[in-house]
């Protein structure tokens, strides 16, 4: 099995780690358990985590920051929200490459940190690179301040994110009806019967309402001289 970037386990359960560290308190980290989740909660997780994009964040806060779920609600946003974020201590964090060789997320975090005061640090990591498939990222300053703040969100920063939102869904909703109408012209290409057949509607001329109106005329008529 390939490794995937963000994912650990504590004790038997999968965790996402969504920061490696807390700001003020490094030997915790905030992680959610996609697996205990709602389906459609974690289908968007995991989606996010396995894709380039997720694969590439220094902290998948990031890529989840720039995702929604399928009900349009912003991913780190409703997660944090619902109480899905917990703090779990980064020792009890296991990153497993592969069936043979795991990494404490705190020893993890100690060589990342460690990468800019020498050789010694940069070669361990390394050597976590070649075990594991670990991307070398430096601790991110921004995305740490970004974790302090989602305990105090302000209505001005909600309404930017909803702002936001709604720009991309827009976008979206315009790539999805250009896709549908390209895909419709070409299924009628590829089958032709498939095509609806134009309504054939019939032009009612003057001398075929008068026409009506005679025989309309009639039948009442005769209705009344059978009374």
């Amino acid at each position: 099995m390939s490794f995937i970037k963000h994912i650990g386990k504590v004790q038997d359960k999968k965790v996402a780690i969504i920061y490696r560290v807390v700001p003020g308190e490094e030997h915790m980290a905030l992680v959610c358990y996609p697996d205990l989740l709602p389906k459609h909660f974690n289908d968007s997780i995991m989606g996010v985590i396995e894709s380039d994009a997720g694969q590439q964040a220094e902290n998948l806060a990031d890529a989840l920051h720039r995702n929604l779920f399928k009900d349009g609600r912003q991913i780190l946003t409703t997660l944090h929200k619902e109480g899905m974020i917990k703090k779990v201590a980064t020792k009890d964090i296991v990153v497993t490459p592969n069936a043979t060789s795991h990494v404490h997320l705190d020893e993890l975090n100690k060589i990342m940190d460690g990468i800019s005061t020498g050789d010694n640090a940069a070669k361990k990591m390394k050597d976590l690179d070649d075990r594991s498939g670990l991307v070398d990222p430096a601790v991110n300053r921004k995305a740490q301040q970004e974790s302090a703040d989602l305990t105090n969100m302000s209505n001005e920063g909600i309404a930017k994110q909803r702002l936001d939102q709604s720009k991309k869904l827009i976008l979206e909703a315009k790539a999805m009806n250009l896709e549908a109408k390209r895909l419709k012209e070409e299924a009628f290409e590829l089958d032709a019967t498939l095509k609806p057949k134009p309504r054939i509607v019939k032009k009612t001329t003057k001398k075929a309402v008068k026409k009506a109106v005679k025989k309309a005329v009639k039948k009442v008529g005769v209705k009344k001289k059978a009374q």
